[in-house]
């Protein structure tokens, strides 16, 4: 089934999930990034990207002991969250972390 992208959430237009009832639309594209953070890979996954200006889809193959497919379908659920964003060079996929959407998801749960 394939995905929507998920709409951009910052700390500012979402209220905290304690402070007032989320609609639906908040409460989607901030399910949909919990759940991306709900895997274990994808948790070190995004660890290991945010620590680095950007990082290679190369250099993550070795320390998370995955094969490139495993990687990428990780990836691919950390993209669609919105957690980080990609560029393709050559045949290699270069990643970046997205620092408001992880701060909205912190802030939502504030």
């Amino acid at each position: 089934m394939p995905h929507e992208p998920v709409a951009v959430i910052t700390g500012e237009c979402c209220p905290s999930v304690a402070g007032a009832p989320l609609d639906e639309t908040e409460a989607t594209a901030l399910a949909r990034g919990f759940a991306a953070l709900a895997d274990p890979v994808r948790l070190r996954l995004l660890s290991m990207i945010a620590s680095e200006d950007e990082m290679c889809s190369c250099n993550m193959l070795e320390p998370l002991g995955k094969s490139q497919p495993t990687v990428s379908h990780h990836t691919k659920t950390l993209r669609q969250a919105g957690l980080v964003t990609s560029e393709k060079r050559g045949t290699w996929a270069w990643y970046h972390a997205q620092p408001d959407r992880v701060a909205a998801l912190r802030a939502a749960l504030g």
